[in-house]
């Protein structure tokens, strides 16, 4: 089999709990394993920080403000050559609430 012949299932996963996202991509290469995939990863990506800056008072002490941030924690998972199963598996899971999943063939 060439690289070429090689099909790949991407797993974009976002959660803004770093906790939450590890333990979903357990689930999701438990799952994997189950049906004898062959998986790369899960590979931290950056993480994507969002910085607000907001006035405490609302007309008078500009020098007095308030920072707030949004991290956005991302990771990784390729699953090769992915059979109908395992695809079927990943519909039946039970992710919680806050965790996005990107799904994608290369």
């Amino acid at each position: 089999m060439t690289k070429k012949d090689v099909e790949k299932l991407r797993l974009r996963i976002k959660a803004y709990d770093h906790k939450l996202i590890d333990s979903s991509c357990r689930q999701i290469i438990d799952s994997a394993k189950r049906h004898d995939a062959e998986i790369i990863g899960p590979i931290p990506l950056p993480t994507e920080i969002k910085k607000y800056t907001v006035n405490r008072s609302t007309f008078v002490h500009k020098d007095s403000r308030e920072q707030f941030e949004l991290r956005i924690h991302k990771r990784l998972i390729d699953i090769i050559n992915p059979n109908q199963s395992i695809i079927e598996s990943f519909s039946q899971l039970n992710l919680p609430a806050g965790v996005d999943i990107e799904v994608k063939r290369v």
